[in-house]
């Protein structure tokens, strides 16, 4: 996502859920560049992250060994970001967890925006 390989405005919109929750916070600018540059003007994004300020690194997911940081991140500042790579925020939801048989338990939220013409 740093780099994509993808021609400029070659896309309409771009659905990137939990996407960005293995990327640090001071590489998000950079992913965040990149979505706008593939985007046409009035081009969508939803995005989507876990909500907090933690990172968790879980010995296993799915019954499997891994070694992997999961960002937590707060809506204000994935906001800020998207704002600074010239996104248009237009709408912000949040939400609980689904039971713990469903999902791992955190707070969810979803940006909505779009690149302006």
């Amino acid at each position: 996502m740093m780099a994509l390989d993808l021609g400029d405005a070659s896309l309409a919109g771009i659905v990137a859920f939990y996407a960005i929750v293995n990327i640090a916070e001071n590489l998000l600018p950079t992913v965040f560049g990149e979505m706008w540059r593939v985007l046409k003007p009035k081009g969508r994004l939803l995005l989507s992250f876990h909500i907090g300020d933690e990172i968790v690194r879980p010995d296993e997911l799915l019954g499997r060994p891994i070694s992997m940081d999961f960002f937590f991140s707060q809506p204000a500042a994935i906001r800020r970001h998207l704002q600074a790579a010239g996104f248009t925020i237009e709408d912000v939801v949040e939400r609980g967890p689904y039971a713990p048989e469903v999902e791992y338990q955190s707070r969810r939220a979803y940006i909505f925006a779009a690149k302006a013409e």
